[in-house]
């Protein structure tokens, strides 16, 4: 559990702290309060620029969470300020509002781990490679699956009548594999397929369950992908989602059913809709409305265009769960919206509306209705 009231420092005050050989230590979630707040908005500018060096090669390699409170400032202000900024930028999280704060640690009060694993590998995804992006957030999510923050999450669940823990087995996907459109409906109805002469529209089909992420949907998926990747003729790929949600994310009575970290990853790796997206570049988007939540905001952020109803909210709740996002949002969102974004929408696991996804440039366009 992260300390209730982290420690608040300066550049003057966190650049001494550091120097002392055991300081990260001290404050990682495991003997310490595993946040640490630089308070820039009480660090002069020369005393910014003296510890900057310093503190921009340290921020990176702490073993906690680092958020940098900052008073806003225009442009020419940020300008006059570029040490204090370069800090601000090399923390985790910035925020302009105190009053953040308490929503911020909130969210990730009760899974300090996941949350640190988190934020360590958005530090280190390689920037121009989305494969070995999306390798290291799947050995880290098996990681995190075998961690006690998760386990505690499903006890929790089956208490309050959840699916609880166990009986994955050993059968991990389907192994019929689609020719064309309609050995693709013949499959099952996880997902429906429509191809009209250049166009495959893939429509995610459990409206029942919000559209939550199964693994016969992921099956489903990757089948209709991998038929668009292996054909020419298919000029543009659209994604739905019927019913009132684009999609609800991983489906929870599937949580914790993988009963071996190892093969789950080996599944992640080797049957991976990010990475199918990703090959699709140029001709996929995605039309998304309501709940676009886990993987129904990780996937359309590796599209070329994602148009969202004025009703879509967008939400990445895994690290609550002690988990990270494990749909390739630790590579797709940071490309769209930056690192420290989607640190906050992981950390806070708050929603943002089709407005402020539209401004932060989550998703390409707004439509009414």
């Amino acid at each position: 559990m992260i300390a209730e009231e982290p420690p608040r420092y300066c550049a003057t005050e966190l650049g001494r702290l550091l120097a002392a050989p055991y300081a990260s230590e001290e404050l990682s979630p495991l003997d310490g309060p595993g946040v640490v707040l630089l308070d820039l908005a009480k660090t002069s500018e020369s005393d910014a620029s003296l510890w900057q060096a310093g503190l921009l090669d340290q921020l990176k390699r702490l073993p906690c969470i680092t958020i940098a409170i900052e008073a806003e400032m225009s442009n020419r202000e940020m300008h006059a300020s570029a040490s204090r900024h370069a800090l601000a930028l090399a923390c985790d999280v910035a925020l302009t509002d105190d009053d953040d704060l308490d929503a911020l640690l909130g969210g990730f009060k009760e899974t300090p781990i996941a949350a640190l694993a988190f934020v360590q590998l958005l530090r280190s995804s390689p920037a121009d490679s989305i494969h070995a992006g999306l390798l290291a957030e799947s050995f880290v999510y098996s990681t995190l699956q075998s961690g006690a923050e998760f386990k505690e999450w499903l006890a929790a669940r089956a208490r309050n009548g959840g699916a609880a823990a166990g009986g994955g087995g050993r059968r991990f996907w389907r192994r019929e594999k689609a020719s064309d459109v309609e050995s693709l409906r013949s499959a099952g109805v996880a997902c429906r397929f429509e191809r009209d002469e250049g166009r495959l529209t893939i429509t995610l089909a459990r409206p029942e369950k919000h559209n939550a992420f199964s693994r016969a949907m992921r099956d489903s998926l990757v089948e209709g992908l991998r038929l668009a990747m292996s054909d020419s003729s298919i000029e543009e790929v659209l994604v739905r989602g019927e019913g009132p949600s684009f999609c609800s994310g991983g489906d929870l009575d599937e949580f914790g059913t993988a009963d071996n970290p190892a093969h789950a990853h080996v599944v992640r790796t080797t049957r991976s809709p990010a990475q199918c997206v990703a090959q699709l570049a140029g001709r996929i988007g995605a039309e998304v409305h309501g709940a676009c939540l886990g993987a129904g905001v990780e996937l359309p952020a590796f599209m070329d265009r994602v148009i969202a109803r004025e009703d879509a909210y967008f939400q990445l709740p895994e690290v609550a769960m002690g988990l990270i996002p494990g749909a390739g949002g630790t590579v797709s969102l940071p490309r769209r919206i930056g690192r420290q974004r989607t640190a906050w929408l992981g950390l806070s696991g708050q929603r943002i509306d089709a407005e402020r996804a539209l401004a932060w440039g989550l998703v390409d366009e707004v439509r009414l209705g």
